[in-house]
């Protein structure tokens, strides 16, 4: 699917530039990602065009559709192999590029088989549940490497749209960051969009997928885990609400596998606590945020948008969409007569770097700083400290040292550092 907006191509630099990363290399690139984020997109279009701009002949470029019922036949796994053998006509690198491969009997096998051409490098990407799994890579022995792919972060939507940034903002933590809803200009169709993906595309993968019987049950749980985002729970917890709230039984195993359901379908991502004086991790409770948050508006018709606590889970979902892991920070602070922990939103780590970051939606007097500076301030390490607020500042840094920024700041960084 293309998207365009005044005739202007939305870039995903990014991803495309983890892709060039791994050109050439003797692995399967397999693109996976939540449904309608861009994954054919990115590359039947935007590393296509870097490909032929490269200098790469169209004929050193095998691209199939497998949604496309004229490709059928290749379908079939032998005639898929055959035809790929056929298309290879010299010694010269080619390109193949599967999309939706999914729909390949016995795709694994071949794409594993695939690899004994020396000279076809190999891209795919799927969208039903199965091939949605987090753990795909591992399917092929090994020999792949995954690239993530997210919806359209502000920068990115930003970057096509463009006019007033506050503006689109209050667009944007509404409705989210599906490509396809760069192209609408009215809310009413945005809304209707999501809903309608909501209902007749996400819950049906996901329920087909796992064989769930009881298909009122699981949505409730995700409007209760859409109800929760920047807030700690678990199993149990989720558990106690179902009793108290939705006047509803259902047991922490139950709570647990559909939990797990939504993450394999990249609906949401689950951030776990980690102790940062005790450099452990502590598995009682985590935070869950949605890849895309139109969606999570959209589960809950549109009636719980607060903006204090999507602003987090924007935060978070642009760290990982820059390559960072995510964990929520503790530190324990212990007194002659009370023992309390404080929390950091983030600790998001890379390689060699790491940051402590707050979202502070606002911080309008001296009680409020104190509250948001509290944990950070406990942070013995040289690593640093950031404190994101949503009020539209000139970024500085305060007498301790810690990095205050506005939001528009933070999203429209063009850089992978903070």
């Amino acid at each position: 699917m293309t998207f365009f907006r005044n005739e202007m191509i939305i870039q995903r630099d990014r991803y495309l530039n983890e892709l060039i990363g791994w050109k050439h290399t003797d692995l399967i690139k397999i693109v996976t990602g939540l449904r309608r984020c861009g994954k054919s997109f990115l590359l039947f279009t935007l590393f296509h065009q870097h490909l032929t701009g490269s200098g790469v002949d169209e004929e050193h470029i095998i691209e199939i559709a497998l949604d496309d019922i004229s490709n059928e036949s290749l379908r079939d796994p032998l005639r898929m192999l055959e035809y790929v053998k056929g298309r290879v006509k010299d010694k010269q690198q080619y390109y193949l590029i599967i999309d939706e491969v999914q729909l390949l009997d016995r795709f694994v096998d071949v794409l594993n088989s695939f690899m004994h051409i020396s000279n076809v490098d190999v891209y795919v990407t799927g969208s039903n549940s199965r091939f949605l799994s987090k753990d795909v890579a591992t399917e092929f022995r090994g020999r792949g490497i995954e690239v993530h792919i997210y919806p359209l972060s502000f920068a990115e939507l930003y970057s096509a749209v463009g006019g007033d940034k506050y503006e689109l903002w209050k667009r944007y933590y509404v409705y989210g960051g599906l490509p396809y809803l760069a192209a609408l200009d009215d809310n009413s169709k945005r809304a209707e969009y999501l809903t309608l993906l909501n209902r007749t595309l996400y819950l049906r993968d996901i329920v087909e997928r796992n064989k769930i019987s009881n298909i009122e049950e699981f949505s409730e749980l995700m409007n209760v885990v859409a109800s929760s985002i920047g807030s700690p729970c678990n199993p149990n917890k989720i558990t106690n609400t179902f009793k108290s709230v939705k006047k509803m039984v259902l047991d922490n195993k139950t709570v647990s596998k559909y939990l797990s359901y939504m993450e394999d379908a990249f609906i949401v991502e689950r951030s776990v606590r980690y102790d940062i004086k005790g450099r452990k991790y502590i598995g009682t409770l985590s935070k869950y945020y949605f890849q895309d948050i139109g969606l999570r508006n959209a589960l809950l018709n549109f009636r719980q948008v607060e903006e204090t606590h999507i602003m987090e889970n924007v935060i978070y979902n642009e760290l990982r969409s820059r390559g960072y892991r995510v964990d929520v920070g503790l530190i324990e602070v212990r007194t002659p007569t009370e023992r309390k922990q404080l929390e950091v939103d983030f600790v998001a780590n890379k390689g060699d770097r790491r940051y402590y970051i707050q979202s502070a939606f606002s911080m309008p007097n001296e009680e409020k700083r104190e509250q948001e500076m509290a944990s950070l301030r406990r942070i013995n390490d040289s690593f640093k400290k950031v404190i994101v607020v949503r009020d539209n500042i000139v970024s500085y840094y305060d007498c301790n040292g810690v990095l205050i920024m506005g939001l528009m700041d933070f999203l429209l960084n063009d850089s992978n550092e903070i």
